[in-house]
């Protein structure tokens, strides 16, 4: 202010000064501003880097890891691995995985928002859902944070070099069997992302507040049931700059597994899980690849809700005889 002062002629009218020195003023609160947003960020990150997900399997449930043929990560349902079985021995399964990003900011009121986006209406499946970036892994990735963040890039345009990584959640598994990698970054300076969706699978790029999934507002549930035992699907009802939006399935399930421990709180609702179970039949093969693969994919098809069209058994079919091409050409 003193260096500014000093530039000024000898004689300056009072509302000149005045104003000269509220400019002044305002830049000062502006850097204080930012330089505390950011101090809160480093805060935050260093949380974060301190988290230690649970093991990806609970040692009284059998482990299957199971494969999903699709790219993009969205299902209509999602749940930790840990709370699902899944097959120790990897000559029946070896999973390809995927990996979705959770870029976190600070919106101007302070509050801690994360980046969506809403698939193109163009897609044949899952068309006009909400999902986070991200997709499957590629051989040349050297990790989840690289999938996650290249998916970024690909989908809306955001920078790599713009996202601090700073931890990863535990694998969750979607409804057609995919395991996904929830990876949390942090963007520090919002103004300096410009999105750019790819027209041919995102339609619009948008935030919401991340405490929002842990609040019991703007929330409801559907009751599903998995082999005799029930669980819940949460569904979110949005609205940002006057549009609305459904975020639901892997979506709402991974977030409102962010939000607890970006929170340290669980959810202020119910989350109420499923108990999976597969048959004993299908964690203890006893016939080959091809026999067991039928069976499998009969019972998905008749417990997992994908439909019971022919389109939706033809799917599920399809996903499954992917593994067994696998086994063909091993043997």
């Amino acid at each position: 202010m003193i260096s500014l002062l000093r530039k000024l002629p000898l004689t300056v009218s009072p509302t000149t000064l005045t104003r000269l020195m509220d400019s002044s003023s305002s830049s000062t609160s502006t850097a204080a501003k930012a330089s505390s947003q950011m101090h809160r960020l480093l805060i935050l990150a260093q949380q974060l880097r301190h988290y230690k997900p649970p093991p990806s399997c609970l040692d009284e449930l059998e482990e299957q890891q199971i494969q999903e043929t699709t790219g993009k990560v969205v299902s209509q349902l999602g749940f930790e691995e840990s709370v699902t079985p899944v097959v120790r021995d990897p000559q029946w399964f070896r999973p390809k995985k995927a990996a979705v990003l959770i870029c976190l900011f600070e919106g101007d009121a302070g509050d801690l928002r994360v980046i969506l986006t809403k698939r193109s209406s163009r897609l044949s499946t899952h068309s006009g859902e909400v999902s986070l970036p991200g997709g499957k892994a590629e051989e040349a990735d050297k990790g989840d944070a690289e999938t996650a963040t290249r998916e970024a890039e690909e989908e809306i345009g955001l920078d790599p070099s713009l996202v601090d990584v700073v931890t990863f959640l535990e694998p969750f598994l979607s409804k057609h069997l995919l395991r996904v990698i929830p990876v949390i970054g942090i963007l520090q300076d919002k103004k300096a992302f410009k999105p750019i969706p790819n027209p041919a699978e995102v339609e619009e790029v948008f935030d919401a507040p991340l405490e929002m999934f842990i609040k019991d507002e703007n929330r409801r549930d559907e009751e599903r049931e998995w082999l005799g035992d029930k669980y819940l699907i949460h569904l979110f009802d949005y609205e940002f700059e006057s549009k609305k939006y459904l975020i639901w399935g892997l979506t709402a399930a991974i977030l409102i597994r962010a939000a607890s421990v970006v929170f340290q709180k669980p959810a202020a609702f119910l989350e109420q899980n499923p108990k999976f179970k597969f048959p004993r039949l299908l964690l203890s093969p006893s016939s080959g690849p091809a026999s067991w693969c039928k069976e499998l994919a009969q019972f998905l098809v008749n417990n997992m809700n994908v439909g019971t069209g022919r389109a939706a058994s033809h799917w599920v079919r399809a996903s499954v005889f992917d593994q067994r091409r696998h086994w063909t050409r091993e043997l």
